[in-house]
């Protein structure tokens, strides 16, 4: 046991001045100390946070004080070099370690920090995911997507009713296209981020939707921390949509940017690219039926031309063939005419043909005095020597008929 009259004896105050005492002398005027913020928040004017370290799968931790005045001095120098401080953000900052004595907390009061540190920090992890992804040919895969000829189905991963959501949705409702928007509220900076925006992503891609937007709006440099990850930058590597990003940022280039289909620096940029790929759409589509129509036109002009040409000759064609009719008809009218002179002519012709085919009837004969002998068979016997002793003989006459036999014959002698 310690001699009680050997040992000192400290007041709580006194214990408290005592420790600030030997930090004072053992850190001198202050020290530098690199960390990662978490935690930060603000109280009044003063801010707090912790700096921690994983030291073996554990965290070291020193709790931190920025006091106001130290905040308005350091303010213009994060602001020229696009910082702000948050949780994540890895810094080196200088200070005075100190107990406050109501509470107890060893604390370090910053009195300055050191951009480059943090800046440093940033370059060195999106180096280190670039070359990572380079070297796995996953750079500009995404790239490689083409973006459909009307991307009307738009995803969008941003923080839903952000300024960068309004920004993003009215310019596209501005267009007058009908847009369809899935939205995909993402926290887009500080711890939830990272794995947020890599969910709305793939919740792009079971949703269909022709392009995917990734938006926010401008801030802090390191603000893009969550997208300078390798996570986000595989989701978007490796996504089948296109994605489009619009990160708020005239300056910076994140990895998101550089694995991206097409980076574009402001929402407004992202919608205006989308509205702009719809317009020639348009355009082009407009164009193709005014050559359609102005194509009909001709082909119609040409057929009406054809069509007329073609009724002339008809026209022509018909007229002529009725003025060759009409002289057919006419020549046949004045056959007509003249018929019934030919059919008396015809007449009389026939009347004497009767006439003397009458005269040469065998009755008119057989009346006069004449006799027709013909044989037995029928054959009119004209010679004497067409016929032998025995034939029989049918003569006519006018009155009847006189059969008989032949009992001699006597031709005349030539």
């Amino acid at each position: 046991m310690p001699v009680a009259d050997l040992s000192p004896t400290f007041t709580v105050g006194e214990l408290t001045d005592a420790i600030n005492a030997q930090l004072k002398s053992g850190f001198g005027g202050g020290v530098w100390v690199t960390g990662e913020i978490s935690g930060y928040r603000d109280q009044g004017q003063h801010s707090y946070f912790s700096l921690v370290e994983d030291i073996d799968g554990k965290k070291a931790t020193v709790n931190v004080a920025l006091f106001a005045n130290v905040k308005r001095n350091l303010r213009p120098m994060l602001a020229s070099n696009r910082l702000e401080l948050s949780d994540g953000t890895k810094v080196r900052v200088f200070g005075t370690l100190d107990v406050y004595a109501p509470t107890g907390r060893l604390s370090l009061k910053i009195s300055d920090l050191d951009p480059r540190f943090t800046l440093g920090d940033i370059t060195a992890s999106r180096d280190r995911v670039l070359a990572s992804l380079t070297a796995e040919g996953l750079l500009r895969n995404n790239a490689m997507h083409s973006v459909s000829i009307v991307p009307l189905r738009v995803a969008v991963v941003t923080s839903v009713g952000s300024a960068a959501w309004h920004d993003f949705t009215d310019e596209l409702e501005s267009s007058g296209f009908g847009f369809h928007l899935l939205a995909f509220d993402a926290r887009v900076q500080g711890d939830q981020a990272e794995a947020m925006v890599i969910a709305g992503i793939a919740a792009a891609v079971e949703h269909g939707a022709d392009v995917v937007a990734v938006v926010r709006g401008g801030g802090a440099r390191n603000d893009l921390a969550a997208f300078d990850t390798e996570g986000v930058a595989r989701a978007i590597a490796t996504c089948p949509l296109p994605v489009i990003t619009g990160l708020g940022h005239e300056i910076d280039t994140t990895v998101a940017d550089e694995v991206a289909h097409t980076a574009l620096k402001t929402p407004t940029a992202c919608a205006g690219w989308l509205i702009d790929r719809v317009q020639r759409f348009v355009d082009e589509t407009e164009a193709r039926w005014g050559v359609i129509v102005e194509r009909a036109f001709f082909e119609l002009a040409t057929q009406i031309d054809r069509l007329e040409s073609r009724a002339s000759r008809v026209v022509t064609r018909t007229n002529s063939a009725i003025e060759r009719s009409a002289e057919r008809l006419r020549s046949r009218q004045d056959r007509l005419v003249r018929t019934p002179l030919t059919i008396e002519r015809v007449d009389t012709s026939i009347t004497e043909r009767e006439r003397r085919l009458a005269l040469l009837d065998p009755a008119r004969l057989l009346e006069r005095g004449w006799t027709m002998t013909t044989t037995a068979d029928g054959r009119i016997v004209t010679s004497a020597r067409d016929l032998s002793v025995g034939d029989e003989l049918i003569t006519r006459l006018v009155d009847g008929v006189v059969r008989s036999t032949v009992n001699e014959t006597t031709p005349e002698e030539e």
